[in-house]
């Protein structure tokens, strides 16, 4: 080099004695040779403290055995070991804790030993401190609000500062009605309770319990955050005036060897949520730089716990909104027996109904709306109502599900754009105990369960339609069995199944087992499936069971009739008698009347041959006239003038219910007349004219 070599001495010697790096030379025995007294954390150490030492013995802050099993690693291996990071206290401040990065460089001698080797050490902790908080904070975004519970969402919270960031941590949420209004900014009155909801280590010894709901004292840093929501940085001492508000209460903080602690708002939208308290009692307190540490994990948590408390009140106005919607008390139907289970555990669309028709027929419907929360509950009320609306139009089940997925694709087209194919699916029965018939039909939905009266599983193979709004154009296709009396239908959703864990089938084959006594209280089958089936918290789950009547023989009169005017007296006659003989003399006049007018309508406006059939079947009397003519009748309203076209008119009037029930080869007038135990008035007035003047028509 130009101007003559340069002296490796005196390279070292300007090194040691002026590089802020700590720079160690070790003998074999691992004692210090050589130090440059200018390393940070060694300055005020004199030199017979460190040279012929150990580094334990000189900087005992250090874990046992941590250095020194690097040092050996290094000898051994005679292999550099760099850039290990190691924690402890300042030699020269016992009270600050170091984060030190510390390389190994081995020496080269004669023979296989190394005969010592140079420690360089480089103060990291400031650099180390930045990145651990910056790793707490991490950890707070990865792990904090995995789930909408507010609860579970405080519990992430201090797991994730504890013990990285704090040795304890707390969260306290204002004590208030979370259904009712959405909270007004601004500060919170001292006197308000907060409800403590999470603490971390729960072993810790604590002044407030998990649960406990009661305000702050006052004066103290909680109550002046929730006055003006800034943070505070508090140093714990026996001496801080604010530990006299509650002596006693805070003696645990004192008992615990806090010495310093942050509180900082939890905060949404202007809004204060409640308190998140940080405690420390390792040997570094809380600086400044953790203070922005705290806060900004409280905003994070802050969003997810607003998230949380707004999914809890749109979940409960939806839950409510659903069980609004389900049917009310179900009539006691001579057709089945029912009961049910209704979970509306996450909001969403499922939904029953039990349907009286005429003829004693009743619909039994199970649905499942695609979604959750209000939106879901309002299209589900809609297509509830809906599909209500067609069936008491007495439509075929195929035809009803037809019109049903017209009404679903309406919904979807005038709805907000969402990310699911179809709008609903729906599984619909009908039965008539008269005949025993079974008609069932399907949206896409499970098909129900049928077993026989000694429980034992019937295969009914129930083709499966599109679900409702799905489009495509594919047809329903219904299927009719006979059942005999004292078998059980059970209807369900997804839900009720969803935790068994295996295949729907082998769930369903389950439900079947669980529902084997078929002869049990149908309310106790359904709570022992609800018990053996163990449907999640997080699905909502419908099932619903009928068990199937016939109607005794007895109480059913059926007559074909020729489609003749001379018949309707016949058909009086035959009524009258039929009447006589249920000890139903006080309705005669009335059924008579009913039964002329629908009879002279089939011969008039109809096809022959003309079938009448009357039923009774508690506290009802129904009146059916049935001809081949499928076209609907209308209800005229006659002048007074006018000869005829009361005949309808005069049936409504003297019905609780009528109505026309279409099937594909015939139609059939039907009159429901509720039996109230005493004759009708004759002086009741239809219209323009008296009822006795039309008693002989």
């Amino acid at each position: 080099m130009t101007g003559g070599s340069i002296d490796d001495a005196a390279v070292l010697s300007a090194l040691f004695a002026n590089s802020p790096q700590g720079l160690f030379v070790f003998d074999s025995e691992q004692k210090v040779t050589r130090y440059n007294p200018a390393g940070r954390g060694v300055r005020k150490l004199s030199a017979e403290a460190i040279i012929g030492h150990s580094v334990e013995e000189f900087a005992p802050g250090f874990k046992p055995g941590e250095i020194r099993e690097l040092i050996d690693e290094a000898l051994v291996s005679r292999e550099p070991v760099r850039g290990r990071l190691v924690r402890g206290r300042s030699p020269s401040n016992p009270h600050r804790m170091l984060a030190l990065e510390v390389s190994l460089f081995p020496l080269r001698g004669p023979g296989d030993a190394a005969p010592g080797l140079v420690g360089v050490v480089e103060d990291v902790t400031d650099r180390q401190a930045a990145a651990d908080r910056l790793a707490v904070l991490s950890t707070v975004h990865e792990s904090v609000g995995s789930t909408l519970e507010t609860r579970a969402t405080a519990d992430e919270l201090v797991r994730a500062l504890v013990p990285a960031f704090a040795d304890a941590a707390s969260v306290d949420l204002l004590d208030d009605d979370r259904d009712g209004p959405e909270r007004r900014a601004g500060h919170v009155q001292a006197s308000v309770p907060l409800r403590r909801v999470s603490f971390a280590p729960p072993e810790a010894e604590k002044s407030r319990q998990t649960g406990d709901s009661r305000p702050f004292p006052f004066p103290t840093p909680y109550t002046q955050v929730l006055n003006d929501t800034s943070a505070r940085l508090v140093p714990v001492s026996p001496d801080a005036p604010w530990l006299s508000a509650d002596a006693d209460g805070f003696a645990s903080l004192l008992e615990a060897g806090v010495h310093s602690m942050i509180v900082a708002p939890l905060t949404a939208r202007g809004a204060v949520l409640g308190l998140l308290t940080l405690y420390r009692h390792r040997t570094d307190p809380f600086e400044k730089a953790d203070l922005d540490v705290a806060r900004q994990a409280a905003s994070t948590a802050s969003a997810h716990l607003d998230n949380a408390r707004s999914y809890h009140r749109e979940h409960t106005v939806a839950t409510a909104l659903h069980r609004r919607l389900q049917p009310g008390v179900i009539p006691d139907l001579s057709a089945v027996e029912t009961a049910h289970v209704y979970l509306p555990e996450s909001a969403g669309g499922e939904w029953f109904d039990v349907i009286p028709l005429s003829g004693t027929r009743v619909a039994l419907v199970v649905g499942e709306v695609a979604g959750h929360g209000i939106e879901a509950a309002a299209t589900m009320g809609q297509l509830r109502i809906a599909l209500r609306t067609l069936a008491l139009q007495d439509l075929e089940t195929d035809e009803l599900l037809t019109h049903l997925d017209e009404v679903a694709a309406q919904l979807a087209h005038t709805s907000a754009p969402t990310t699911d194919s179809h709008v609903a699916t729906c599984a619909v029965t009908v039965y008539d105990p008269v005949s025993r018939h079974c008609t069932m039909v399907r949206a896409g939905h499970p098909a129900p369960l049928v077993l026989d009266p000694d429980g034992s599983p019937l295969t009914v193979d129930v083709p499966e339609g599109p679900p409702l709004g799905a489009g495509g154009g594919r047809a329903f296709t219904s299927v009719v069995v006979d059942l005999p009396p004292g078998s059980l239908l059970a209807h369900y959703t997804e839900g009720l199944l969803a935790a068994d864990g295996r295949d729907r089938a082998t769930a369903a084959r389950r439900l079947e087992q669980v529902l084997a006594p078929t002869t049990r209280p149908l309310q106790e089958l359904c709570d022992n499936a609800l018990y053996r089936m163990a449907p999640t918290r997080h699905d909502d789950a419908v099932l619903l069971l009928a068990r199937t009547h016939a109607l005794p023989q007895e109480r059913v009169a059926d007559w074909a009739l020729p489609a003749d005017a001379s018949v309707v007296g016949t058909a009086r006659r035959l009524v009258g008698r039929q009447l006589a003989s249920w000890n139903l003399d006080e309705a005669a006049f009335t059924t008579e009347l009913v039964v002329s007018e629908l009879v002279t309508n089939a011969i008039r406006y109809g096809k022959g041959p003309i079938r009448l059939r009357l039923i009774h079947d508690h506290g009802h009397l129904l009146s059916e006239v049935t001809d081949a003519n499928s076209a609907s009748p209308h209800l005229r309203h006659a002048r007074e003038s006018d000869e005829g076209g009361r005949g309808l008119y005069i049936v409504m009037r003297l019905s609780s219910r009528w109505g026309v029930r279409h099937s594909r080869q015939d139609k059939t007038i039907w009159s429901d007349q509720r039996l109230l135990g005493e004759p009708p008035d004759p002086s009741v007035t239809l219209g323009a004219f008296d009822i006795t003047d039309v008693a002989e028509l």
